[in-house]
Order: structure tokens, then sequence, then C-alpha cells
């Protein structure tokens, strides 16, 4: 069964994934002990192939009494931020999975979704418009996980099967934006209103969107962040004031509202009651020069990481340390 696995919206050829949008989506598996950087150590596969794939190593997760809820596997998605090629996106994929989901003690699996950030930093404004346009390819994806959720749902109900598997996901930066945008596409389609909760815990890390995005709480209505509110169980806002790149950002667009990976929540505003925040910003190494991607390979976040995605208790995350 492969370890890593990977879906893009990027173009793509027999030796190369670039940074145009394509038509389609491409799906990619790996078992390699060599690097994720390199195309020729994926196996790119058809859509049908990856999901059976995915479903089938999802069942093998052991299946656990409801009071062990915490101890559930996770099938996650993570979504890089801008200023990623697909190179880079990959190191990281592989150091968030190999750090918090493999082994008998991980979380389970891990799946990157990567959309054609142009992976240099004064092409901030232009990942800007190409993570708007990339929401409908992840809303793809967002759509296979909610049938496959109500068919599972559906097989629960009558006794033929179990779910074994939390779908869980983490964007990263302006990968917060292509999260909003592809989320709301998905609610429009699927689940307005309110059906079933597709995700279980999304940890938005280091957002490169609006701090009031959940101002319009739960409403149903016509807000940018029902789909994201709605379709979440918990939403875990990771942020710091420390983060630099997001101070940037906000100078980028210096219309609109602070910056939620920099300043939190806006407390001005009525949040949705599943919707939190927790200050990253005393649990970085002193000295530590990068604070927007040091979140996944400092050991104490990775904890809070950890246990968010468990679904502890927020006041347990916040008591610290993070259960193990």
């Amino acid at each position: 069964m492969p370890k890593y696995w990977m879906i893009t919206n990027r173009d793509t050829s027999p030796t190369n994934i670039g940074t145009g949008l394509a038509s389609d989506l491409s799906f990619y598996l790996s078992d390699t002990t060599k690097g994720l950087d390199v195309l020729r150590n994926w196996k790119p596969v058809s859509a049908e192939l990856f999901c059976t794939t995915l479903a089938a190593q999802a069942d093998k997760f052991p299946e656990l009494k409801p009071r062990e809820h915490e101890r559930q596997k996770h099938v996650t998605l993570f979504v890089h931020g801008y200023n990623n090629d697909w190179k880079d996106a990959a190191r990281r994929y592989r150091q968030i999975t190999d750090d918090l989901f493999a082994g008998s003690g991980g979380l389970g699996l891990c799946v990157l979704f990567t959309w054609p950030s142009n992976g240099q930093t004064a092409h901030y404004l232009a990942d800007r418009e190409d993570a708007r346009a990339s929401g409908p390819a992840l809303s793809q994806v967002f759509n296979l996980l909610y049938e496959q959720a109500m068919l599972m749902q559906q097989k629960a109900a009558d006794g033929t099967a179990v779910c074994k598997a939390k779908v869980s996901v983490i964007a990263h930066s302006m990968g917060n934006w292509v999260l909003q945008n592809a989320l709301q596409y998905t609610w429009e389609r699927y689940n307005k209103p309110l059906l079933v909760s597709l995700i279980n815990q999304c940890v938005m890390v280091a957002a490169d969107v609006d701090n009031d995005l959940f101002a319009g709480g739960e409403n149903v209505g016509a807000g940018g962040s029902e789909g994201i509110a709605n379709l979440c169980y918990r939403i875990t806002a990771l942020y710091s004031g420390k983060d630099s790149v997001l101070g940037m950002s906000a100078g980028l667009k210096h219309f609109g509202k602070r910056r939620l990976g920099r300043s939190g929540l806006d407390r001005e505003s009525k949040q949705p009651d599943n919707v939190w925040d927790f200050d990253c910003s005393p649990l970085f190494k002193p000295g530590e020069d990068n604070i927007h991607s040091a979140y996944f390979y400092t050991p104490a976040i990775q904890q809070v990481l950890k246990a968010v995605l468990q679904g502890y208790d927020r006041e347990i995350v916040r008591a610290g340390p993070a259960p193990r």
C-alpha cells in the first residue's frame, strides 16, 4: 500500500509538475524511501484507482469504541501556502506525514493537495488569483469525500459497514483561501441546508485570510464563510503576532481586515461556537526566524496539532502539554 498521496490541479507532464492551472485533476501515489520532490518517485494513477486505494487503506484502520474517539485514525488533506512550487510542497508534506501520521502511533494518512503557487515571493498577488481559481478543483476533492461519507453513513445505518476514519484538513497560509473557496462550492452543491459534517477537524495554520472571516456565524445566507463554518465540526486557527510574512501580506492588502494567522479571530464580531484560535507565539524556539513555516517543525506546536486533530477539548489543548 502507498505511504504518500498527492492530488494536483497544476499542469503536468511526464517529467514535471508546473505552475499553470490544469483543466483536470491529476492523482499520484508513492511508497518510496527516496525524495518526494522527484516526480519519477511518484506513480500517476486514475482518479478511480486513487479513491478505491484510499478507501481500502482507510478500511484497514482499527475499529474503536465511541469512547475511544481520540484514537480514531484520520484521512487528512494538507493544502500548502503561497510561494511554494510543487517540490517545496512535497518536501513539507513528507515532513508532516512522517512526523505526525506515520507508524502505529500516528494519526493515519495524509494527502497532499498542491495548487499552482508560483514559488516566488514577488508573485504574491498572482498566487492569490491562482488560489481563488483553485477553489473549484479542491472542491472536486471534497465532493468525492462527501459522496464517500454519505455512502459510509448509509452502510453504517443498515449495519453493513463501520466508519473507521475521520476526515480532517490542515491548510497553511494562502492555502486557507483555496480551502475557503472550495468549501463554499461544495456547500452550495451538496450540503445547503446542512445534512452532514464533512470535516471533523479543520486546522488553519498561519491563515492568510481576513480575521473576521466567521463574523457571519453559521447562518444560511450568502456569506463567503458559510461553507467552511458549516461543513467542519471544529475549526482551529493557529496564529502568531510574530509572523512577518503575514505582516507583509497585510501591507499588500491595504484593504479589508487583519490576517487571521497574525492577529487571531476578530474579537469585535460574534464567532460560531465551533471556531476558536490558539496563539502559538510562546511555543516557538527562541530566535526562530521562519515563524510562518515553523509551526510544522516546532515540537511543542506539533503536539498542539496532534491534540487538535485527535479531537481533545480546546481547554485541554490550551492547558498543555498536549495529550500523547
